[in-house]
């Protein structure tokens, strides 16, 4: 009686086998799927690459390896503070050692050229700058956690300045370009070196650090004149306004005077 009553209904069953996904098959065991998998990760692979390549070229023209600025040895420093405090008895040449390395131009480290930039006289010298500034404010009877902590925040600051005076001079005369933001801040940093002198001598004598602050302040300045127009005609590019070049660099060396009587003057 059941099975009259199914036929006489018309009612059909549903069929054992469903009918399988093409699009399932394509991806997962299909006849494509190899296809299709292989053409995904060629394509994946591509994209990578091409970011990758990408971030790298963009990337490392603002920025350098961080470990490159490390590689010095106790004969660059002694070298490169002597070219620091006294440019004038310096009769080598400024342009820096360069080498071909993956089909680019890439520079010597440090501990290979005395002109390379570095970053460990940079945080050597302020550090220095530091303790010499917590002696002196003690000797002043003025040192304190904050008193030491504002001359750190002195000091930051002054650096900052000095970056963003390089990075727009280098930006006014035409080689943004040719130096690494690492670059700037290590040549920036080379102001602590005299920095550091002049508030020694002050420990010694208020008369000392006026007789020392100008001739760091001058030498200094002269470094970084050397340093800029290196930069600036990289390349074997001229610049056509030397008179507006001139007065840059003028200006620099001008600004290295407040800059180190702002950072020496300790006790106030």
């Amino acid at each position: 009686m059941d099975r009259n009553f199914g036929s006489h209904s018309g009612m059909q069953k549903p069929p054992s086998n469903p009918q399988s996904n093409p699009f399932g098959n394509a991806f997962y065991g299909g006849p494509g799927s190899g296809l299709i998998r292989e053409g995904l990760s060629s394509y994946g692979g591509r994209f990578l690459g091409s970011s990758s390549e990408f971030m790298q070229s963009n990337i490392s023209s603002y920025f350098s390896d961080p470990q490159y600025y490390f590689q010095v040895n106790g004969q660059y420093v002694r070298n490169k503070l002597k070219i620091i405090l006294c440019p004038f008895l310096y009769r080598g040449h400024w342009t820096r050692i360069s080498e071909p390395m993956g089909g680019r131009i890439s520079y010597k480290p440090p501990i290979s050229d005395v002109n390379a930039p570095d970053l460990y006289i940079p945080l050597m010298s302020f550090g220095t700058y530091l303790v010499l500034a917590g002696f002196s404010l003690g000797l002043c009877g003025k040192f304190s956690p904050d008193a030491l902590t504002l001359q750190f925040s002195k000091g930051l600051i002054g650096w900052l300045l000095q970056i963003l005076l390089l990075k727009g001079l280098i930006y006014s005369a035409g080689g943004g370009g040719e130096a690494a933001l690492l670059d700037v801040v290590a040549y920036a940093g080379y102001a602590f070196a005299g920095a550091a002198i002049a508030v020694g001598a002050r420990i010694f004598s208020r008369h000392a650090f006026y007789l020392v602050l100008p001739f760091a302040g001058l030498c200094g300045g002269v470094f970084l004149v050397k340093t800029m127009k290196r930069i600036v005609f990289s390349g074997g590019r001229s610049y056509d306004h030397g008179g507006r070049l001139n007065y840059l660099l003028l200006s620099l060396v001008a600004a290295q005077f407040p800059l180190l009587l702002w950072l020496g003057n300790v006790c106030r």
